[in-house]
């Protein structure tokens, strides 16, 4: 897989510089490159595909909801980006293990997660939301890159041990900016460690431009290291789904690490206490509405006569069920004792810890009759 370096000079022509298999009309292109990979997804398989965006768009919707009435403290919206994730963790395999940054819903929604997984960090209940051991997901990161380095470790681990798993990991573009994404793939191409890095590309890291920051593709930077890239379409569901197929591929066969730069588009605010107004141009966000991934998914199902309007309301029927036991699951989550903070800080007991746990259950008395 190669790319060419060419400069961009807008978002939209960034995305017609990647490749790509459904176009934004939902018509069926060729490519030699990514075809292969794709060569067994049926009708029904790209139904599953559409069902798992629409229901992901709806959790993302009701998750800024439910910030918005101060039921969560923050939410991180994906809109926009339901094929970039949905259509590389499809890809998965269920012994792989994933990385994720804090904005990857699609994934842990792929990956099995339950309707209070996806709000029970954002509520402040937990500092992860889900048993990362059974899901294989390691709990969200909020610092900008520091998974990255957490997976080339897990995948020198493999690579050890000789397991056939890989470790994949998620980041934005402006993570590409900090050292330890780049640490991060210095290591897995010098020790040829069985890690996929998957950059979405969604133009904005919070309000600095992908442009102020690379003013040429980021999957260009991947070969600088000794690892193959592959820039494909983020809107394209089909095109993420190859792109990580081969990316899986090669990095299970022992020949190292993959590099996967999906340009997509943040539609929404960075998180909800971002003003996405103040510093982006009405004009590209329109721009970008005729490129959602899920119309472009649906178009090329109902050209070929593969979906319809039962099986659409079907799919829209299920994300409501998903949003409103996501929003019971939310509403009816009891809080911990304050000291059960220490629980399961290490596997063994620990000094430093007991010595925590008294000084702040006597901090906590400290306010009794207050």
């Amino acid at each position: 897989m190669s790319m060419q370096a060419t400069p961009i000079a807008d978002t939209t022509q960034d995305l017609e510089l990647s490749e790509r298999l459904l176009a934004p009309d939902g018509t069926r292109q060729k490519n030699p490159e990514l075809d292969p990979f794709v060569a067994d997804v049926d009708a029904a398989q790209l139904r599953a595909l559409h069902r798992d965006m629409v229901i992901l768009r709806r959790i993302d919707a009701e998750g800024v909801a439910l910030q918005r009435q101060g039921q969560l403290g923050l939410w991180a919206p994906c809109n926009g980006q339901e094929a970039a994730q949905i259509g590389t963790a499809r890809a998965l395999d269920p012994i792989d293990f994933v990385f994720p940054s804090y904005r990857e819903t699609g994934v842990i929604y792929a990956r099995g997660a339950q309707p209070g997984d996806f709000v029970r960090v954002w509520r402040g209940e937990e500092g992860a939301p889900f048993d990362p051991a059974e899901m294989r997901v390691a709990p969200l990161q909020i610092i900008i890159g520091a998974q990255t380095l957490h997976a080339v470790g897990y995948a020198m681990g493999i690579k050890h041990e000789k397991a056939p798993e890989v470790a994949v990991t998620y980041f934005g573009d402006g993570a590409t900016s900090q050292g330890d994404v780049n640490e991060a793939m210095v290591f897995a191409a010098s020790y040829q460690a069985p890690v996929v890095f998957v950059c979405q590309n969604n133009h904005w890291a919070i309000s600095e431009p992908v442009a102020v920051q690379s003013q040429y593709p980021i999957a260009g930077r991947a070969p600088g290291f000794g690892i193959p890239s592959l820039r494909v379409d983020g809107n394209d569901v089909l095109a993420c789904m190859a792109a990580m197929r081969w990316a899986l591929a090669h990095a299970r066969a022992g020949k190292g690490p993959a590099f996967i730069e999906a340009v997509t588009y943040r539609m929404g605010p960075h998180t909800t206490s971002d003003d996405p107004t103040r510093y982006r141009d009405p004009a590209e966000l329109e721009a970008w509405r005729t490129r959602d991934p899920i119309a472009r998914l649906e178009a090329h199902l109902r050209t070929a006569g593969e979906l319809d309007d039962e099986q659409v309301a079907a799919a829209q029927a299920d994300a409501d069920v998903m949003a409103r036991e996501m929003r019971a699951a939310c509403l009816g989550m009891v809080t911990r004792e304050p000291l059960a903070v220490f629980d399961n800080v290490y596997a063994e007991p620990h000094c430093g810890i007991d010595r925590q746990r008294d000084e702040y259950a006597a901090y906590i008395s400290s306010f009794e009759g207050v």
